[in-house]
This record gives C-alpha cells, structure tokens and sequence, in this order.
C-alpha cells in the first residue's frame, strides 16, 4: 500500500496565504489541497462536500473568524476533520480559544515549509503532540479553571500517562518511559480520551492544563 493520501482544506481572507499553503502542501508526496475558502462561513459546506481530513484555518477572518468555525465543525459534523489554526502571533489569546474549542494545534504564518508539511502529519497520526512547549506556554499564560479532573475517573496509570502526553511524549516514548508495550500504551491513551470525552490528545491535554491536572511548570 502507497503512502497515506492526506486531504486538505485552506481557510484564509488572504489569497497570498492561501496560495503559498497551496504550493507547500501539493508539492508534498501523500498530500493535497482539495478546496479552498476565504472565511470561515464557508468551511461547513466545504467540509460537508469535499470530506477534507485536515483544516488550515486562519484564526481571525473578518466573518466568521476561525475560532467560531472550529466551534461550529465540532459541534455538528460527525467524525470532523483535523484543525490546524494559522496564526501570526504564537501568544495571540485566539489560538488557545481555538484549542479549546476543538483544534489539534496551530501553526505561525511564518512556519517553514518543512514545519507546516510537519504539523499536518502529526495531527492527522494523532500520536504525538503539536508543539507541546508552545502548548504550556499558552496554558501558563492563562492559568487553571478546573477541579484537576477530580471527577474523571482515570486510574493511576492514566493519569501517569496523560502527564506524559502533556509533557509532548509520543505514544513509542510513553511506552519507553513506563516499560509498557505499544498497543498498552495506546489503549490507555484511548481510555483517557474516552474518560475526558476527548476527541484526540490535543483536547485531553488542553484539558489536563485547563483544569490545573498538569501545570505549565511541571
């Protein structure tokens, strides 16, 4: 079997974004651009049509900004695809908004090629965290709200493994971490999912910060 045929949808008001994501993304074996939308009014139909498995979206349209799109895909499309939001600033307060609201990560504009093609793959395998340092320092800069996930019911070794999954471990660095075989490792991980009602380890870790579970610091 050749390599995985990855789809994705472009989302930004700037036509010279858009094009640049274009030509990275088509230039790549195993991924394509299958349609493109200049506001976030238009992903619903686009997703509903074209069946994208990865989003590019861009955090603030004049619209409806990326934030409210991401919103509105995971509260009414089964089985959404991927979000990545596309932002010019690592600290923006949007892209964290984005985060809880349903994106897998974001990436800067002014990513390298290399990192962009980068970021969809880990999204799309689902088995490591997008950029996981930028992920705390957002989390830092916003503080717990939450109980610590007091009423989650995770055993202890879930939860070791949710630590570790924020920490950015990947599931063959978690398993090497707790001498634990793969496939153990990636039934705990989708226990944890399923006890935080997390649709990948995105939300889950979000959430882990969020709700004071993990700290930024440790």
């Amino acid at each position: 079997m050749g390599e995985l045929s990855v789809r994705v949808l472009l989302v930004d008001d700037e036509p010279l974004i858009r094009a640049g994501l274009k030509a990275i993304v088509d230039s790549e074996a195993g991924l394509s651009v299958v349609g493109e939308a200049a506001d976030g009014a238009e992903v619903p139909g686009l997703v509903a049509r074209l069946r994208p498995d990865v989003v590019l979206m861009d955090v603030r349209m004049p619209a409806v900004d990326g934030i409210r799109a991401t919103t509105h895909l995971m509260s009414t499309v089964d089985n959404p695809p991927k979000v990545i939001v596309v932002t010019t600033f690592e600290n923006d307060d949007y892209v964290y908004d984005a985060l809880l609201a349903g994106a897998s990560g974001f990436l800067l504009k002014r990513a390298r090629p290399e990192e962009i093609v980068a970021a969809i793959r880990t999204v799309v395998t689902g088995e490591s965290l997008l950029f996981p340092a930028a992920i705390r320092r957002l989390a830092a800069h916003h503080g717990p709200t939450g109980d610590g996930l007091a009423g989650a019911g995770l055993t202890e070794r879930e939860r070791e493994v949710l630590r570790l999954m924020a920490g950015g471990l990947s599931n063959v660095e978690i398993a090497g971490e707790l001498y634990l075989g793969i496939q153990t490792v990636k039934t705990h991980v989708g226990n944890v999912l399923a006890k935080l009602g997390a649709r990948d380890r995105t939300q889950a870790v979000i959430r882990a910060y969020d709700s004071g579970f993990v700290t930024p610091g440790g």
